[in-house]
């Protein structure tokens, strides 16, 4: 069966025609567009249930429409395939990111300074912008409202360049400690977590996928059971993942506490066990191994 989330990167041209078709879409040439809005759900149809959700200023490869306000493509960082609402495409792709939010959240302002007023935009870690230039430790970034463009300003000490790879995705998670949980959530204003372990990776420089049973397939080196856990490492259950953030302890989003929290290991081993789901794989993010 299509895994439907690698859907345009592994079926056939009969079988892309005949999805489009049942959800009233045109095959388009293909367009890199980037995100407009804080945060955009990525969705398995057209109004359907959200699987993942896309960033400000993150791409995504647009393959078909609809004239309902649909897009169907995948996400160019990890290859995604999902439905987006057009709404949230920015109409002037062209102004590449230069910088990302690496705080856990953050907010554009349409003016610069710290006492001026000015209407906020809220941004959450992962979130991709155009700098056109810094003052007094204020960052001018390219914004669009519609079909308007227009510039808001972001503290200055709240982005990275781009391409900027930290070196303890552990370390990035931690940053989101008393998120809220939200199935298929990315964001810093609402995370599940396999959300929590990509967005720490792609922090960090490292391939990472979406959903936690691709995550459990591609990333690091299997370790033997009774393995001592380390920092960074990462353990898997049927859709659940958690960072090892010290030999004691467990860091992951999950609905038990509803938010990424620090749980006692060997307690949360014990509770997800007695919901009968045992560890399935103990990874290492070893350099030069497969995911790194």
């Amino acid at each position: 069966m299509t895994d439907r989330r690698r859907f345009w990167s592994t079926v056939s041209p009969e079988e892309i025609a005949q999805v489009c078709a049942d959800h009233g879409a045109r095959i388009v040439p293909a367009q890199t567009r980037r995100m407009s809005r804080p945060v955009t759900d990525l969705c398995a149809a057209p109004a359907g249930a959200r699987d993942r959700q896309m960033l400000r200023g993150q791409a995504f490869v647009v393959r078909a429409m609809t004239d309902t306000g649909w897009a169907f493509g995948e996400t160019v960082v990890d290859g995604y395939s999902g439905w987006i609402e057009t709404a949230g495409l920015d109409t002037y792709p062209d102004a590449k990111p230069s910088h990302r939010v690496m705080v856990r959240a953050t907010y554009a302002k349409t003016t610069g300074g710290l006492k001026t007023p000015g209407a906020v935009t809220p941004l959450s870690m992962g979130s991709e912008v155009h700098m056109r230039d810094q003052t007094d430790g204020w960052s001018r970034i390219a914004w669009t409202d519609g079909p308007q463009t227009s510039d808001l300003f972001v503290p200055s000490l709240h982005l990275c360049p781009i391409d900027t790879k930290d070196s303890d995705p552990v370390t990035i998670a931690e940053r989101l400690l008393g998120t809220p949980y939200l199935w298929g959530g990315n964001s810093a204003f609402g995370i599940d977590c396999s959300g929590l372990v990509q967005i720490a990776c792609h922090a960090c420089g490292i391939p990472c996928p979406g959903d936690s049973d691709q995550q459990m397939a591609q990333l690091g080196e299997t370790l033997d059971p009774g393995t001592p856990p380390e920092r960074g490492d990462l353990l898997f259950w049927k859709g659940h993942v958690g960072w090892i953030a010290d030999p004691d302890t467990l860091l992951h989003a999950n609905a038990y506490a509803m938010s990424v929290t620090r749980e006692p290991l060997q307690a949360a081993i014990a509770r997800i066990a007695a919901q009968g789901d045992p560890v399935l794989r103990h990874a290492r993010l070893t350099p030069g191994k497969k995911g790194v």
